[in-house]
């Protein structure tokens, strides 16, 4: 993927159009029926997302699996639940349709009344930490590795991982393509997986990427289908950051109180 030379949310927002052509033109076989592309028809909440938040050099980028249901599926913001979106990170924008959606999952943007657990986690955790938005994305940004989301004939989610390997094997080097960009343009000291599958999709492209020194780290994913984050994923994420360095467990001297945490400078 080819992307010209700028600021870094226009780079970032030519290659998401370019990845939103490539990966929608795929088609898959079982256990797939049901096809969202939400870089389609939630472009405008997606690029004003990149165009905010996506405008500089980041420390750390954590990166998910692909859209869920009930968040970048109706807001296309990764993790994009909607009261976080909406309400902290202040974005907002018309929101369509899929071409062919589920009667069981709609899509209704921001009028959509169904909480995404998985954002309500992660995005309630960066604001309890960093307290305003534009605090967290001095130094911070997250991205999803895949674009799509897939649901099998009853509508249930199928991620990424259980796709075919003919599938995989199509749409992988497009979505490694695209986290390619966001290295380079972003050029982060740390990438955190959220969840084990990001992890190892970073680590595959790194291996190719001349920012091969990124350091990888990953969190465990704060879905309720993990066991692992029922109980106090905030605190087991916060955890995890600490010991690997990603966080300080203390703010910088002279900051206003009331942040469980803080990056590390460069």
């Amino acid at each position: 993927m080819v992307v010209r030379r700028g600021a870094p949310s226009r780079r970032l927002v030519t290659a998401a159009r370019a990845l939103a052509r490539d990966a929608g033109r795929l088609r898959f076989g079982p256990p797939v029926r049901y096809l969202y592309n939400p870089l389609v028809y939630a472009r405008a909440p997606h690029e004003s997302y990149l165009e905010r938040y996506a405008d500089s050099l980041k420390r750390v980028v954590f990166v998910g699996m692909n859209p869920g249901p009930w968040g970048m599926a109706q807001t296309g913001v990764p993790f994009g639940e909607v009261a976080a979106v909406r309400d902290w990170l202040r974005i907002s924008g018309a929101v369509g349709t899929p071409e062919d959606p589920h009667p069981r999952v709609p899509v209704r943007g921001f009028e959509c009344t169904r909480s995404e657990v998985s954002g309500r986690r992660l995005w309630g955790f960066f604001r309890e930490t960093f307290g305003l938005a534009e605090r967290f994305a001095r130094e911070i940004f997250v991205s999803n590795y895949c674009p799509l989301m897939f649901l099998d004939d009853a509508g249930r989610n199928v991620t990424p991982d259980r796709l075919s390997r003919q599938d995989q094997a199509l749409l992988f080097p497009l979505c490694d393509g695209f986290l390619s960009v966001v290295i380079d343009v972003l050029r982060p000291e740390w990438i955190v997986g959220v969840g084990v599958f990001a992890e190892k999709r970073v680590r595959a492209v790194l291996q190719n990427s001349p920012r091969a020194e990124t350091k990888v780290m990953s969190i465990t994913h704060p879905s309720p289908a993990n066991p692992r984050s029922q109980k106090n994923w905030a605190g087991q994420a916060q955890a995890a950051l600490e010991k690997e360095g990603v966080f300080s467990s203390a703010p910088p001297a002279g900051h206003a109180g009331g942040l469980r945490s803080w990056p590390q400078g460069r």
